[in-house]
């Protein structure tokens, strides 16, 4: 009995799933008329029953207790195991559940601990027989008792951890909703009026969006915005970097896997389609996407329903998908590598995110955004921008886009010691010839001269003075080499070693 019901307990952590075959096996082998499990909610400190084998629907219902009432009541008040050979012959028995107190039946009810805490009890009912050992059946009880007090255990850290975490996604959503909204995307140009009006119209429907934009513009603050302004914006909001997961595993991280699909799979695991559930799943870099992947996201996207891995149940799923790419779909369509109807599915609403570049005039805005932003994160009074600061910002060509001038201001600001930003406090690449000094002065004719003159003079310092080892490092010949040597004045004896 004690090896079924362990393996009873093993098959799930979910105590719902397991407590009544656990008290069924537990009447089975022991000739039990009825089993009972009641737990104490530490709140109210009522003892009710949790599940039962031989009651009614009714009969459960009317199984409360408090603590200290009746037999069950004091088992788990004082933590101590009761054994009732007579029903009929104890005044403690109550008889909530309406059943009667049949003389010819015992009862016996044990504690369920966790640790040195009550959290429970568990009893049963047998037909009356004087050579029976109750204390040894009292003893096997507690012992079931003991295993079950694991699988309440559990349950109870699921559900405490499900209620941290149900206040966190809260607190975090009243966040993000704030902070993701179109109006909290830094830019007043005309091309970004354009991704909101984008975003307004597309917000309220289901409609599948992809976005499309280089690395660093913020595609991924869109998304955030058309979820948080969307009828979805309570639900989940699951976001997915295609390009950082391998292609062995990327199709586990979607959609999940049954327990033993592969090696390593210890249990079953839910994909990223069913956790964003009745919200909305964003897909960073589809273009990335393997083609066996490509197909089933198209089955995806037609029918909603799709398979875990090693699994043969249809599992459907409600979910708007945003997808978004840096990479021209329409040419990898074009070359074979990116499905074409599933362009065509993943194109119903194309927003284009456009670069840094051609939008010079949020510059300033987004700078200051970020000069703000990691002044008070890092307890600094940096309070604004020199006006060179501002040109060399303006003059920039920003391959990275806002992500790199994200980088840039938190930078300026953590070497920045005083109140303002000056050019000095930029990376190098940012450095101008004019902010720094270093204006080129002279022709193009005596730079290339004095270009040509140090290079020689290098080669001519890896040869040691040879004149033919130098025209071969520098791909000419020994006559060439020779003119320029006497053009410039160089001696190569003095290499010579």
């Amino acid at each position: 009995m004690l090896f079924r019901i362990s393996r009873i307990l093993d098959q799930s952590l979910d105590l719902h799933d397991v407590v009544n075959p656990v008290l069924d096996a537990l009447a089975g082998t022991m000739g039990m008329k009825y089993a009972t499990l009641t737990l104490l909610n530490r709140a109210t400190e009522d003892i009710l029953i949790e599940a039962a084998h031989g009651l009614t629907t009714a009969q459960l219902r009317r199984g409360r207790y408090r603590l200290g009432e009746g037999v069950t009541g004091q088992v788990v008040q004082t933590g101590k195991a009761a054994v009732v050979p007579r029903k009929s012959e104890s005044t403690l028995l109550l008889d909530r559940t309406g059943r009667g107190k049949s003389s010819d039946h015992s009862f016996l009810c044990v504690p369920i601990k966790s640790g040195q805490e009550v959290i429970g009890a568990l009893s049963c009912e047998r037909e009356f027989d004087p050579a029976a050992d109750l204390d040894e059946d009292a003893r096997l009880l507690s012992v079931v008792a003991s295993m079950i007090a694991q699988a309440v255990k559990l349950r109870q850290m699921a559900q405490e951890q499900q209620e941290r975490l149900s206040q966190e996604n809260e607190r975090l959503r009243e966040e993000l909703k704030d902070r993701f909204r179109p109006a909290n995307i830094i830019g007043n140009s005309h091309e970004m009026q354009m991704v909101y009006d984008q975003v307004a119209q597309v917000s309220k429907s289901n409609a599948t969006v992809l976005i499309q934009g280089e690395t660093g513009t913020g595609k991924e603050l869109v998304a955030h915005a058309i979820h948080y302004n969307s009828e979805r914006a309570d639900q989940p909001f699951v976001a997915v970097h295609c390009a950082a997961l391998p292609e062995t595993v990327i199709e586990s991280e979607l959609f999940g896997h049954e327990k033993g699909a592969f090696t390593g799979a210890m249990a079953a695991r839910k994909g990223r389609f069913e956790l964003a559930h009745g919200g909305t799943l964003f897909l960073d870099e589809i273009g990335e996407v393997p083609p066996l992947i490509q197909i089933k996201l198209l089955r995806v996207l037609q029918e909603r329903a799709f398979e875990r891995v090693g699994g043969v149940q249809t599992v459907r799923a409600n979910v708007r998908l945003i997808t978004a790419t840096n990479r021209n779909l329409e040419q990898m369509a074009r070359e074979g590598t990116f499905r074409e109807d599933l362009l065509y599915r993943l194109n119903v609403f194309p927003i284009y995110v456009p670069p840094l570049r051609k939008r010079k005039t949020d510059i300033v805005l987004l700078a200051d955004h970020f000069l703000e932003k990691y002044a008070k994160e890092n307890r600094k009074t940096v309070r604004r921008l020199s006006s060179a600061v501002i040109d060399m910002l303006m003059s920039y060509h920003w391959p990275g886009n806002v992500r790199e001038l994200e980088n840039c201001l938190e930078r300026a600001v953590l070497v920045c010691e005083g109140d303002v930003v000056h050019p000095h406090h930029l990376p190098p690449t940012l450095q101008t010839a004019e902010a720094t000094g270093t204006e080129t002065r002279g022709s193009l004719k005596d730079m290339v001269e004095a270009y040509e003159r140090d290079l020689i003079m290098d080669a001519l310092k890896s040869s040691r003075g040879n004149m033919a080892a130098v025209a071969r490092s520098l791909g000419s010949t020994h006559r060439i080499i020779g003119y320029k040597v006497q053009r410039y004045g160089i001696n190569p004896k003095q290499y010579a070693t």
